[in-house]
């Protein structure tokens, strides 16, 4: 499960790197986007294609961001390896999990985000803290062995 979870994170940031390239590809492909998102989708494309034109220095934010993801992934090595003495990893995860709901409403509002956008990271962090509820358990057994 930690592993699953690593190569989870580590994906979801992974893709932040070539976000107009992902986006571009999308827009070009529309059989594999539901018509409800295809303007949505386009709209972030220009939006990000115009701002990487004339402002590249701003992608510099999604790199920190993919950069991000790896280093917290590789934060899960500590309770791979002894997983009772680093259980506050998972914890942490856990409560950061939980955290992505205030944050995505508020700021999802402010940046004028869709719902559906919303709803669709707070998935993220509900998804995201099923395998670390299971590891949760897991690592409580152990402690009782």
């Amino acid at each position: 499960m930690i592993i699953f979870f690593m190569i989870a994170l580590a994906l979801s940031g992974i893709t932040a790197f070539p976000a107009e390239t992902e986006l571009s590809w999308l827009i070009a492909h529309p059989a594999w986007v539901p018509a409800g998102l295809q303007d949505w989708l386009r709209n972030c494309y220009e939006a990000l294609h115009n701002t990487n034109s004339k402002y590249p220095m701003l992608a510099y934010g999604y790199d920190w961001l993919a950069f991000a993801h790896l280093v917290i992934a590789a934060t899960f090595i500590g309770p791979y390896r002894d997983p009772v003495r680093n259980k506050w990893v998972i914890d942490w995860a856990m409560m950061a999990c939980f955290a992505v709901f205030p944050l995505a409403f508020i700021a999802g509002r402010i940046r004028q985000i869709p719902i559906f956008h919303i709803l669709i990271d707070c998935a993220f962090g509900l998804f995201g803290s099923i395998p670390l509820f299971i590891c949760r358990r897991w690592i409580g057994q152990l402690e009782k062995l």
